[in-house]
C-alpha cells in the first residue's frame, strides 16, 4: 500500500523517535508499503529549522537525501494538487496540512498522521 507522512510522522520515522505510535512504526517498517513524502514537507521543516525551532532540528537537504536513498519516494505537487486545497472545508488553516490533505485525495494515497484536526477531514483514515 502507498502511505503518504505528514511532516511529523516523517520527521519521527526518518530519527527514530519514540513519538512514532507502534502501530506507525509497523506501517513503515512493513517492507510492502510505499513511503511518499511532499516537497511540502521538506518546505515546512525548512522554513521551522531555520526560525530555529527545536522540534524541527533536521536539515531538510540531508533529510531529503537519506529519504531518497532509504528508497521513500517523493510526490510531486502539481497544480491539480494546489486547485484542490480551495475545495477542502476550512477545518484547518494550516497551508502544509492543506497540501498534503489535497495530495492525498487526489491521489488517493492515505495520509498518515495523528494530527487530530487534520483527521476531522471527510475521507481521511485513522492509522
Amino acid at each position: 500500500m502507498k502511505l503518504l507522512l505528514d511532516t511529523h510522522i516523517l520527521i519521527w520515522a526518518a530519527s527514530e523517535s519514540e513519538r512514532l505510535p507502534p502501530r506507525l512504526r509497523a506501517l513503515i517498517e512493513n517492507e510492502h508499503n510505499e513511503l511518499l513524502f511532499s516537497p511540502a514537507s521538506l518546505w515546512e521543516i525548512a522554513i521551522k529549522h531555520s526560525q530555529g525551532r527545536s522540534n524541527f532540528r533536521a536539515d531538510p537537504s540531508i533529510l531529503r537525501e537519506r529519504l531518497l536513498q532509504n528508497g521513500y519516494v517523493e510526490l510531486p505537487i502539481n497544480g491539480e494538487h494546489t486547485l484542490a486545497t480551495v475545495a477542502l472545508p476550512p477545518i484547518h488553516k494550516d497551508p502544509f496540512d492543506r497540501i498534503l490533505i489535497a495530495q492525498s485525495k487526489i491521489e488517493g494515497i492515505p495520509l498518515v498522521t495523528v494530527d487530530q484536526t487534520v483527521l476531522q477531514y471527510p475521507g481521511l483514515m485513522e492509522f
